[in-house]
C-alpha cells in the first residue's frame, strides 16, 4: 500500500510497510505539476503483462516495483504496488521516470479528490 501527501507543490508516495522490500523503493517524489491524470481502476492491476525490471509479482498475492506494460503505449516503465486491486488508482504522468503509478492506496477517492487536476 501506498501513502500519497501534497508538501508544497511535489506530491509524495510512501511505500508502507514491507512492500518496501517487494517495490525495491520507499518513496517517490514528483512535481505536481507532472501530475497529468488520476483515476480509481481497479481493473489496472488484474493482469500484469511485460516485462519486470526490478520488483515482484505473485499473482493473486502482490505485484510492485518497476515493469515495462506491454499495454501502456509507452515505452517508459511503470510503477505498481498493489495486493487489493479493489483500491487502486492509476496516475498518469509527464516528464518523469515513470510513464504511470498504479498504486493500492486506503482511500482512493480521497487520493483522486487529493491529485484533482484543475485547469
Amino acid at each position: 500500500m501506498v501513502d500519497v501527501a501534497v508538501h508544497h507543490d511535489n506530491v509524495v508516495f510512501t511505500i508502507q510497510g514491507a512492500h518496501k522490500v517487494f517495490a525495491l523503493k520507499n518513496q517517490l517524489t514528483i512535481p505536481r505539476a507532472h501530475v497529468t491524470g488520476v483515476r480509481p481502476d481497479p481493473e489496472a492491476a488484474q493482469h500484469i503483462e511485460g516485462l519486470r525490471a526490478g520488483g515482484t509479482h505473485v499473482p493473486g498475492v502482490i505485484t510492485a516495483g518497476t515493469f515495462y506494460l506491454d499495454n501502456q503505449g509507452s515505452q517508459k516503465p511503470s510503477f505498481l504496488d498493489v495486493s487489493n486491486p479493489a483500491n487502486t488508482v492509476v496516475i498518469a504522468l509527464r516528464n518523469e521516470e515513470y510513464h504511470q503509478l498504479i498504486i493500492e492506496v486506503k482511500d482512493p477517492e480521497a487520493v483522486v479528490a487529493l491529485l484533482a487536476i484543475s485547469g
